[in-house]
């Protein structure tokens, strides 16, 4: 699935989900989310703007399933959000609600 084919965030729950989503990507913005986190619910709509505005795959990743994936990318608070280039890890985000133009100046930023 390439990048402009996303329109709307997609949903993974697992380590490998997220990998194949940066497999088939070349930008991709993941929110690090739990369930109850109601900051992380109320980007859901920021997301689905910068889903449409931007070039980039837009992935809610609730890592409840893989515990694994929290260590490996180092998430301390949620929501987090992590921005891949080409597969690789480029920048984070742990300050809470982001506003739109916010968010659509990190993912564009890398």
């Amino acid at each position: 699935m390439a990048a402009s084919d996303h329109d709307r965030p997609v949903t993974v729950r697992t380590r490998a989900e997220l990998d194949d989503v940066l497999a088939d990507s070349d930008r991709v913005l993941t929110m690090v989310r739990t369930e109850g986190c109601t900051i992380c619910q109320s980007m859901e709509p920021i997301l689905d703007n910068v889903a449409r505005a931007t070039d980039a795959a837009v992935v809610v990743f609730n890592p409840k399933e893989d515990l694994d994936a929290v260590e490996a990318f180092d998430v301390r608070s949620v929501p987090t959000f992590l921005l891949f280039v080409d597969g690789e890890l480029v920048d984070r985000r742990a300050d809470g609600f982001v506003p739109t133009a916010e968010l659509v100046a990190f993912v564009e930023s890398s």
